[in-house]
C-alpha cells in the first residue's frame, strides 16, 4: 500500500521503516529541512536499537523514501499518517498546533479520498478538530473530497520500538465508518497473523485508550516510589516487597520497580495532558495530579540523599553520574531525572563528572554552556577522583561494575543507586557506603 507519514520524529520514522519493511512504499514529510538531509545522506537523528538498519535496507530497497514537499506527500498515499509532536503547552494542555497544520496541508493539496490518520498522541476530540480543518481547506478551494479520518495511537516503547510495532500487544483502531475499519485490517494484516490484535471502537475512546494507557503505568512507577519512601522509614527493603506484590498476577511484575522517578517524552506530558482534559470537563483528576505530583517529588530524592550524606556541603565536591538519558536504550534526555538532580548539584556548587552510553551529545546539546559538566569517555573515567557515585540510569553495562576500582577511584566510598541495581550488603562488605531507593535502614 501507499503511506504519507507526516513527522519525522521517533514515531514517525519507526512507522515508516516498519510499514516498509512489510513491503508498502512510504514517504516521509517534514517540514525541517536539515533533518530531511540528514535522513537522506543516511544519518539517523534519534537512537533507537535496530531503526538504522531498517531505514537503510528500505531506502536502497525504494520503499521508504523523505522529502519535504508536502504536496508530493498527499499526492502519493491513501493513507496520511499524522506523527507530528503535540508539546505540551503552558497550561499543560496537548499543543495540537502541528497535527492542526498538518490537517490544513492534507485539505489544501489533496485531489482524491483520503484516510487521515492520528498516529500522534492527542486530546480527546482531536479527530473531529482534524476533520474541521481539512473540511475548511477544502472549502476554500471550492473542491468536494471524501475523506475518512482514523485514530490510531501508537504504543511503543523507546528501547524497544521496533519490536513493539512489529510484534503488537494491540492495534487500537477508532473509526466511524466501516470501510475504513476494514482498509486498515488489511494495512496492519502483516503484523496481525498470529491471532487477531487488531481493537476496533469509536474515535473517542480510541484517543482516551492511549492516555489512559500511559497515565496507568505512570500511576504503578508513582504508587511504587511512594511505598518506597516509606519503606525507608519503617526498616522495610522495597525491592522484597516488589517481589513479593508482583507474584500476584493482578499486579505482576511490570513498572514496579522504584526509582528516581520516571521521565521521557511520553508518561510526563500525558499525564498533565489528560489532567488538563479533566478539568476542562469540570472533573477533578486528584489521582492523576497526585501522580505527577510524587513523581516531582522523586526526583529531588537522589540529591536529598547525597546532600544528607555530606552534611548539607556540597561546594566545591565532583559527583560522578552514571546515566543520564531517561531509560536505557534511547539518548531522550527529555524530562530525565538526571536533569534535575544534575542542576540541584550544579546550584549546590558541585561538579558533575557523566557518563551514558548513547545521551553525550544530547546532553551537550541541553547544557552546551556548563562548565560544571564534564562528560566522560567511559563510566571508569568518571569516578575518578569523584567524591560520590550516582547510578541515575540502568544500563545493562553498569549493572555489574568493579566494586573494588570504584571504592579505590572515589575520594569518598559511597554509591547512590537511584535504580536499585546492587545488594546493599556486598557493597557495605566492600567498605562502599550504599544508598538505595526504598532499601531499609542501609538507605536512610
Amino acid at each position: 500500500m501507499r503511506l504519507t507519514i507526516f513527522g519525522s520524529g521517533y514515531v514517525g520514522l519507526v512507522t515508516g521503516a516498519c510499514m516498509a519493511e512489510t513491503g508498502n512504499h512510504v514517504v516521509c514529510v517534514d517540514i525541517d529541512e536539515d533533518k530531511i538531509r540528514r535522513l537522506k545522506e543516511g544519518d539517523i537523528p534519534i537512537y533507537e536499537p535496530g531503526l538504522d538498519d531498517y531505514i537503510e535496507r528500505n531506502v536502497e530497497a525504494g520503499r521508504l523514501e523523505f522529502t519535504t514537499d508536502i504536496a508530493k506527500g498527499v499526492e502519493h498515499g491513501l493513507f496520511q499518517f499524522i506523527a507530528v509532536g503535540t508539546p505540551p503547552d503552558e497550561d499543560g494542555s496537548a499543543d495540537l498546533q502541528h497535527v492542526l497544520a498538518v490537517a490544513e496541508s492534507i485539505g489544501t493539496h489533496m485531489n482524491e479520498y483520503r484516510i487521515i490518520v492520528d498516529k500522534s498522541t492527542v486530546p480527546v476530540g482531536t479527530a473531529d478538530k482534524v476533520k474541521a480543518r481539512v473540511t475548511e481547506a477544502l472549502e476554500r478551494r471550492e473542491a468536494s473530497y471524501e475523506f475518512d479520518v482514523v485514530s490510531n495511537p501508537e504504543f511503543l516503547k523507546e528501547g524497544a520500538a521496533i519490536n513493539d510495532f512489529m510484534k503488537p500487544d494491540r492495534i487500537i483502531v477508532g473509526t466511524d465508518n466501516p470501510r475504513t475499519t476494514e482498509l486498515l485490517r488489511a494495512l496492519y494484516e502483516p503484523f496481525n497473523r498470529n491471532h487477531d490484535r487488531l481493537i476496533t471502537m469509536d474515535i473517542r475512546s480510541a484517543e482516551l485508550t492511549k492516555y489512559a494507557a500511559n497515565a496507568m503505568l505512570a500511576t504503578k512507577i508513582s504508587f511504587m516510589n511512594e511505598v518506597a519512601n516509606l519503606a525507608e522509614r519503617l526498616g522495610a527493603d522495597i525491592e522484597r516487597v516488589r517481589v513479593g506484590i508482583g507474584s500476584d498476577p493482578r499486579i505482576g511484575y511490570q513498572f514496579i520497580y522504584p526509582g528516581a522517578g520516571y521521565g521521557g517524552s511520553c508518561f510526563p506530558k500525558d499525564v498533565r495532558a489528560l489532567t488538563r482534559t479533566a478539568s476542562d470537563v469540570g472533573y477533578d483528576a486528584q489521582l492523576l495530579e497526585s501522580v505527577e505530583q510524587v513523581n516531582n517529588r522523586q526526583k529531588h530524592r537522589l540529591f536529598d540523599k547525597i546532600a544528607a550524606h555530606f552534611d548539607g556541603d556540597l561546594e566545591g565536591k565532583t559527583i560522578a553520574l552514571w546515566g543520564l538519558a531517561f531509560k536505557p536504550n534511547t539518548d531522550d534526555m527529555r524530562e530525565a531525572p538526571s536533569n534535575t538532580l544534575m542542576q540541584a548539584l550544579w546550584d549546590a556548587g558541585a561538579v558533575v563528572r557523566a557518563y551514558d552510553p548513547e545521551a553525550m551529545t544530547e546532553a551537550r546539546r541541553l547544557h552546551p554552556d556548563t562548565d560544571a559538566l564534564i562528560l566522560c569517555d567511559s563510566a571508569e573515567q568518571a569516578i575518578q577522583g569523584a567524591d560520590a557515585l550516582v547510578i541515575v540510569t540502568e544500563w545493562q553495562e553498569f549493572r555489574s561494575p568493579d566494586f573494588s576500582f570504584i571504592e579505590k577511584s572515589l575520594n569518598t566510598p559511597v554509591i547512590f543507586d537511584g535504580r536499585n541495581l546492587y545488594d546493599p550488603s556486598l557493597l557495605e562488605s566492600m567498605g562502599l557506603a550504599y544508598y538505595g531507593i526504598g532499601r531499609g535502614r542501609t538507605g536512610q
